[in-house]
């Protein structure tokens, strides 16, 4: 008996976000086709130039873009910004800290500071039980 193994593949967005970058941003040979696993991880282990690139320099997609800026998705849609962004125009931002950017990242602060507190208090109740 032997066994047939088939090659899991992936939609282009779907390797995008794995990758961390932005979809359009990536050449057409890219978006136009199926990405396997296998794939996937060599461009993981070894990104070619075009990915290299786009990490460092963007267009951004908006998870990246939050977390480079220290604050939620959400966040970032209530300050307005709803396009991708360079890795300069995040520089740029960061520079001139407007006042939602501000509130945003003091919002998410206390996001995590209560997410800490909710951990602590589970793994105080599991170690009591």
């Amino acid at each position: 008996m032997t066994t047939h193994t088939s090659t899991q593949t992936m939609k282009p967005a779907t390797a995008a976000k794995k990758l961390g970058v932005y979809l359009e941003a990536t050449p057409a040979e890219f978006r136009e086709g199926v990405v396997s696993r296998a794939e996937l991880n060599a461009l993981q282990a070894d990104p070619p130039q075009w990915l290299r690139e786009l990490r460092r320099n963007g267009p951004h997609p908006r998870p990246v873009v939050a977390a480079k800026l220290g604050v939620s998705i959400s966040g970032l849609a209530r300050g307005g910004v709803t396009e991708p962004l360079t890795t300069e125009q995040i520089e740029a931002l960061k520079a001139e800290l407007p006042e939602w950017l501000v509130r945003e990242r003091a919002v998410q602060a206390e996001v995590r500071k209560e997410a800490l507190r909710l951990k602590e208090t589970k793994e105080k109740r599991e170690q009591a039980a």
